[in-house]
């Protein structure tokens, strides 16, 4: 009834085709996924070289000049970890932390200062922001902060040296 345009392929030439057309599809895979991932690596690369200086921001969105004062967020979180703050405690410790640290960073740009000058001004703002945490914070938690001032902290300080201890 209907004939067949192409005449009857053997057995063993479909094989052949089939296993060359197998073999075409696999190379074309992997082709475009070699070419995909050299393409993605590249355009990681360049976006590395490109970018500009990043400094660290919290979640404030302040940075820390040059690492001499320890940003807000990161001061919080030592602060919580050590003490296991609570949510509200945070929220009520948060704008103590942000005075301190605003106070610190216009001493560390006002480079007529010296070292010391810089430190004497500070000393007071530490014993000040110190003063109002503890009335925040549980007699377990003063006990911890006690402890935790003992030894050395410069992740609450930053590159500020002098060790401030606790206020008589």
């Amino acid at each position: 009834m209907f004939k067949n345009s192409e005449p009857p392929v053997d057995e063993p030439t479909y094989d052949r085709y089939e296993t060359n057309h197998m073999k075409n599809r696999y190379s074309i895979r992997v082709l475009t996924i070699g070419t995909m991932l050299i393409a993605a690596l590249t355009a990681s690369a360049q976006q590395t070289a490109t970018q500009p200086d990043v400094t660290n921001k919290d979640e404030h969105g302040q940075s820390a000049a040059q690492d001499d004062v320890p940003i807000v967020g990161q001061m919080l979180k030592v602060l919580t970890e050590k003490l296991d703050l609570t949510g509200d405690q945070q929220a009520r410790i948060t704008p103590i932390l942000q005075k301190l640290h605003d106070t610190q960073q216009k001493l560390v740009q006002d480079k007529s200062l010296s070292r010391e000058e810089r430190l004497a001004k500070v000393r007071p703002q530490r014993y000040k922001a110190d003063k109002q945490i503890r009335e925040i914070l549980t007699d377990d938690q003063k006990k911890k902060l006690d402890q935790y001032l003992q030894g050395p902290h410069p992740e609450m300080h930053g590159n500020l040296s002098g060790a401030t201890p606790p206020p008589p």
